[in-house]
């Protein structure tokens, strides 16, 4: 089976091409750069843009499956920068999809889809979008998530959404690499009361969820939350991980209402003067560092088998292991082809 992997030489992207490499699949890679070690490995490479329509219906000739992983994030940017990644760039995706004949198209999507700047206690499915956007990120995630639910059963095509949270492990370049440096720095700074609760999602096992969601037909039309089952305490998994790398825990705080000004004000200021760049801080930054967002997994448990083949002990290992030797994207291969 020939599969496309959008994004596949990114973080989560890459570990569900090596997953899917390792279970003898054909993969191609939809991508904007070079990754050399992905052609070492075999992959076809494309290079293109999501938001050029003729590349990317071109890119899914011959491909009887998807895994769409590409996506702009950030908690600051343009509203139009998102909107091609995410919204057209996933219109023009459906649409290949459909001319092209494909099967399946499994979209990782995100709980920011649904989130506010309230608590979420042990959301599900059901929970409903937020009646105003939080951010650019959230909001075309959100349509992009729509339009990928309404265009099942169209042409033949089935889809699926899927919502991990805060995916961390080796190979990360952005999220907890950032921490910690903002950590060395002594600028890390716990926002709220710092026993909110989270649910994560471990980057071998959320690509062990896609591919479980894709071998599961009845999953068409869904959109399911995927996490580890358990929820975490977000400052205290955040000091922990610190521990493992020998740092000591966070110490500085700041509650959430003076966070969340803090972060109105600076969202005025650099949007009336977009030259001074990206704000540290914004409302949704401090809802994300404050709130609790944690989820029900138990319709992907009932539907598909979710299951976690890494422990949370052996993925703080593996982390620990990974950012203590290097950051060299060789040297952590994917543990998943076939799971225990």
């Amino acid at each position: 089976m020939k599969t496309l992997v959008t994004g596949g030489g990114g973080f989560l992207g890459r570990y569900i091409v090596e997953a899917l490499q390792a279970q003898g699949h054909d993969v191609a890679v939809l991508c904007r750069g070079d990754y050399p070690l992905l052609r070492q490995q075999g992959v076809q490479l494309i290079q293109a843009d999501l938001a050029d329509a003729g590349a990317v219906r071109e890119a899914c000739q011959g491909i009887e499956r998807v895994f769409h992983v590409a996506s702009k994030t950030g908690p600051w940017g343009r509203h139009e920068d998102f909107h091609r990644t995410n919204v057209q760039g996933t219109r023009n995706l459906i649409d290949a999809c459909h001319a092209n004949g494909v099967r399946k198209l499994i979209y990782t999507s995100s709980p920011s889809a649904v989130i506010g700047f309230d608590d979420l206690c042990n959301a599900n499915e059901q929970t409903p979008y937020p009646a105003k956007p939080i951010s650019a990120y959230q909001h075309t995630k959100m349509l992009a998530e729509q339009m990928v639910l309404a265009a099942h059963g169209q042409h033949g095509l089935v889809t699926t959404a899927l919502r991990p949270h805060a995916i961390w492990g080796p190979r990360d370049t952005q999220l907890l690499p950032a921490l910690i440096e903002r950590h060395k720095a002594g600028k890390l700074i716990r926002v709220g009361s710092g026993h909110n609760m989270i649910s994560v999602s471990y980057v071998e096992n959320a690509a062990w969820w896609h591919l479980q969601a894709a071998d599961y037909d009845e999953a068409g039309g869904k959109v399911y939350f995927v996490n580890e089952t358990e929820p975490v305490s977000m400052w205290a998994w955040i000091d922990g991980l610190l521990a493992a790398i020998g740092l000591p825990p966070v110490k500085r705080e700041v509650s959430y209402g003076t966070a969340y000004a803090i972060g109105a004000a600076s969202e005025a200021l650099f949007t009336a003067l977009p030259r001074l760049g990206e704000p540290k801080l914004t409302r949704a930054v401090a809802a994300v560092c404050a709130k609790h967002h944690y989820f029900d997994v138990s319709a992907a448990q009932q539907d598909f088998g979710l299951s976690s083949p890494v422990s949370m002990a052996e993925a703080h290992r593996r982390f620990a292991a990974w950012f203590g030797n290097t950051t060299s994207e060789q040297d952590t291969p994917c543990a998943l082809a076939h799971p225990s």
